[in-house]
Order: C-alpha cells, then structure tokens, then sequence
C-alpha cells in the first residue's frame, strides 16, 4: 500500500486507473478500494484529487509556473475547471490565491491528504543512524520570521520571492532553515524560524528584511530525514530525547537548524530530503 501511495504522488502527471495502483501494490482490484480507504482514511479518487491540489496550490503560491500549465498538469481540461474546483477547496480562485493566500484555509482543506501520507511514514531512530561530521563556516542571508506558525507560509513566500530576485535559487545555492524555537511550547507570538540561504554575496544586494549571518563551525550531530519534512520536530525530539542522553555529547550554544536537500514540489513529498543538524561541543 506505500507502494501504491508512492506512485500516485510520482505520478500525478498521468493518468492514475484503478488496474496500474492496485497492480502496484499488489492487491486484487476487486478489494484494493477498500483496502486503501481503510488505510489511509480516504478513498483512492480523493487522495488523487487532494494530492494534485496540494501541489498545484504549492505551485501557485511559491512558483511562476502560469495558471494554465498548472491546470492541465493537474489533470483539468480548462483553467476554468480548476479554479471552480480550486475555488471548492480552498475557498479562493487560483490568481487570488496566488497573490494573497487564505493560509488557514490552505492547512485545512490538506489535512485529510497530510493524514494519509503520514500512515506508515513513522521512522524511529537510534544512535546508528546519526553522524558526527566537522562542518565549516558558512555564510548565510536570513529571512527571520516571527509569529505563529500558522503564518509561516507568507515569509515563504516572500523568501522565495526575493531568492528568485537575486537569482539564488535552491540549484545554485543551499538551503537552510534556523529552527532556534519548539512550536509546542513557545507562544505564538515569539515562535520565530529563520529561512536562509548559502550566499557570498556582499550585503548591498540585499532588502532591509534580510540579515546577513553565518552557521557557526564545528562538530554537528547530523539526521537524514527522507519523506515529509514540512515538519521535523518528530526527528529533532529524537535528537534531543533519544540520541543526545545515549551519546554523552553536549550541546554548542547554536540553534538547531536543518539543510534541504531536495523538497516539494521540486520532488514528490514522499521523496523530500532534509538534514537536521545539532551542534555540539
């Protein structure tokens, strides 16, 4: 059935007939609807449809792809049918959405998609799978954002609009996230996450919202993360309740912060890649 689900999100492009996804995972058609169903709490024609939605949503919000290419790879005939069927979902038309999203909305019109993928996506770690590697200084621009997360998705946006500016996209440059706050038990209104990217270039180039730092050198504590990394404070709980106390190793006083290798909707969700990295002594 992961089989099955890891397909269909490589291959929202195409056609998805109920004979090629029941073949993948190896079930008999006849049975393979309420397999699924009763798996992953939806049935296979909505996981379909919410898949495409969350990407093309993904797409429109942090791309510049045009509405109608993102229609048709959505699997709609006309651009009109996608922002009706848009408009369902996330309670705005495309070009809206584009230019002002209802982030509240976007969350919860994904919420069934996200419970899905996440069935049968539990990883446990152990001391094995960490890695102490020396890593040297680099110098990043940050985009702080500051408040509750739920409105994490605007400074995205933002980030994303001024690295494509600068010409700093996530092929020419790594990518990083500062993660200093645990969204569990910092209030809203102080829960802050630096978007940042590797740069050399001098700070003349950038806007007043930028701030030019640096990941400090030395010995990190390093998890590979594959699958959904929209959120890794499951991993990063693992690194500070289960390998830290089993290592004997202490903490340099640097945020936590992870590197992203390779993430939606560049690569299917299933795929994404992200390495947390928690410096130490």
């Amino acid at each position: 059935m992961r089989r099955a689900r890891d397909h269909i999100d490589s291959h929202l492009d195409e056609a998805l007939d109920l004979d090629t996804i029941s073949a993948v995972a190896s079930f008999s058609p006849a049975h393979f609807h309420r397999q699924f169903r009763a798996l992953f709490g939806v049935t296979l024609h909505r996981y379909i449809q919410l898949a495409r939605f969350k990407r093309a949503a993904t797409r429109l919000a942090y791309g510049s792809e045009s509405i109608t290419r993102i229609a048709l790879e959505a699997g709609y005939e006309t651009p009109q049918a996608f922002s009706r069927a848009f408009r369902l979902r996330a309670g705005q038309i495309p070009s809206s959405f584009r230019k002002s999203p209802d982030w509240a909305a976007w969350e919860a019109s994904c919420t069934a998609l996200d419970l899905a993928r996440s069935t049968l996506m539990t990883q446990h770690y152990t001391l094995d799978a960490v890695t102490i590697r020396k890593v040297a200084a680099t110098r990043i621009a940050v985009m702080t954002h500051q408040g509750a997360p739920e409105g994490l998705g605007q400074t995205i946006q933002r980030f994303i609009a001024w690295r494509r500016a600068n010409g700093l996209t996530p092929r020419n440059s790594a990518t990083y996230t500062l993660l200093p706050d645990d969204p569990a038990t910092t209030p809203p209104d102080h829960y802050r996450v630096g978007l940042c990217v590797g740069t050399d270039k001098p700070f003349s180039a950038f806007d007043e919202a930028i701030e030019i730092s640096s990941l400090s050198a030395g010995r990190c504590a390093v998890l590979r993360v594959t699958g959904i990394i929209d959120h890794l404070e499951e991993a990063a709980t693992e690194l500070y309740q289960q390998w830290l106390p089993q290592s004997g190793e202490e903490m340099r006083d640097f945020p936590l912060y992870c590197q992203r290798i390779a993430f939606f909707p560049e690569v299917p969700e299933h795929e994404s890649v992200a390495e947390l990295y928690l410096p130490l002594k």
